[in-house]
């Protein structure tokens, strides 16, 4: 049994469709990146996954529970991390993880999550004095203080300094190999391909592109060779060398339309060592995580943007009433605890009327 099944998921808005027929599936042990532009759809699923959107048609389970009608089992066996919000501005690191773990039977060790995250120099600290570094990483401490099987990260190393992303990516790989299903969204490519097992780009409320980073970053580079040099390269000279079109798409940023063939690549190297210009960025036939995703979700972007949004702060959802969601499912935990719980399904409520 997948940890997590999406299929055929279509959610609407009136005649807004958020989502038009969704298929991914992704596998205990295993690190899913969800990724596409703002409005296409990222946080609709992530959101119906997490119990907290209702599918108009098509069939979503994770651990095998259906998230609206089993919600109350769910909270207890998945981890949600919000990009900011939803902490009492006055409680420290330890207290937010105290008052977490107090929430499950088999919670983490609070001393020990802080260690592990790269908080412990910070556990007497309030909310409000922590960096936006790390707040996330307290965030992601609340995630994981349950021991979930199925972890759902939002941004988590956004804003996040080089030493914080270290501590967080060796998290997220100790998740993995303690076979807990990992879904993260990000706009972070770079953090996509390092972090990921498999990667689902969105666009529109449709699947536009899946599989591993490599295997996305092979599927369209065949016949290219792409490559950086100085900028305002004799263009003519060098294709005639070269024996193919070549293009400067950006500054210093040059498409070669050939096969990334030994003899192209020499011809270019050659080129270049005659006039004794450097050369860097040298991808024959293999395409940037970046690049896939601009040529996969196209420039049209910023007419679907807010899609998600404009929901009772469904885009944002880790701000406002959003951000409830959730803090409100660990208060849904701990079966007496459901004053956050209520006041997010009202919000929930409000927003899906």
């Amino acid at each position: 049994m997948a940890a997590i099944e999406v299929d055929g998921l279509v959610v609407r808005y009136g005649d807004t469709v958020a989502l038009a027929g969704v298929d991914l599936v992704a596998e205990a042990g295993q690190v899913l990146a969800l990724l596409g532009p703002n409005g296409a759809g990222k946080t609709t699923t992530v959101e119906t996954l997490e119990g907290y959107r209702r599918p108009t048609e098509g069939r979503v389970r994770v651990l095998g529970l259906d998230p609206r009608a089993d919600h109350r089992e769910l909270t207890r066996l998945v981890g949600v991390m919000l990009q900011r919000g939803g902490i009492y501005p006055a409680m420290t690191a330890r207290e937010a993880v105290r008052l977490f773990a107090s929430y499950y039977p088999e919670a983490e060790a609070p001393g020990e999550l802080l260690e592990r995250v790269g908080l412990a120099g910070v556990a007497l600290t309030p909310w409000r004095r922590l960096s936006g570094g790390e707040q996330q990483r307290l965030s992601l401490a609340l995630a994981l203080v349950g021991r979930p099987q199925v972890a759902f990260l939002d941004e988590p190393t956004a804003g996040v300094d080089p030493q914080g992303r270290l501590a967080i990516r060796r998290v997220i790989a100790e998740l993995r190999d303690a076979g807990v299903c990992v879904m993260l969204t990000t706009h972070e490519l770079e953090e996509a391909e390092r972090l990921a097992d498999r990667i689902v780009i969105i666009d529109r409320g449709r699947v536009v592109g899946e599989g591993t980073a490599a295997e996305l970053m092979t599927r369209g580079g065949g016949r290219e060779v792409r490559f950086a040099a100085p900028p305002g390269l004799d263009l003519s000279s060098l294709g005639a060398a070269v024996g193919a079109r070549v293009s400067e798409e950006l500054p210093g940023e040059y498409l070669v339309a050939a096969e990334g063939r030994p003899a192209t690549v020499a011809a270019i190297t050659t080129w270049l060592a005659e006039r004794d210009l450097p050369l860097a960025d040298l991808r024959a036939g293999r395409e940037r995580l970046e690049d896939v995703f601009l040529r996969l979700t196209g420039d049209q972007s910023a007419a679907a943007a807010d899609r998600d949004g404009g929901r009772g702060g469904g885009a944002d959802r880790g701000r406002g009433g959003g951000a409830d969601r959730g803090r409100g499912a660990g208060a849904d935990r701990g079966g007496g605890r459901g004053g956050a719980d209520r006041g997010a399904r009202a919000d929930r409520a409000q927003a899906e009327r």
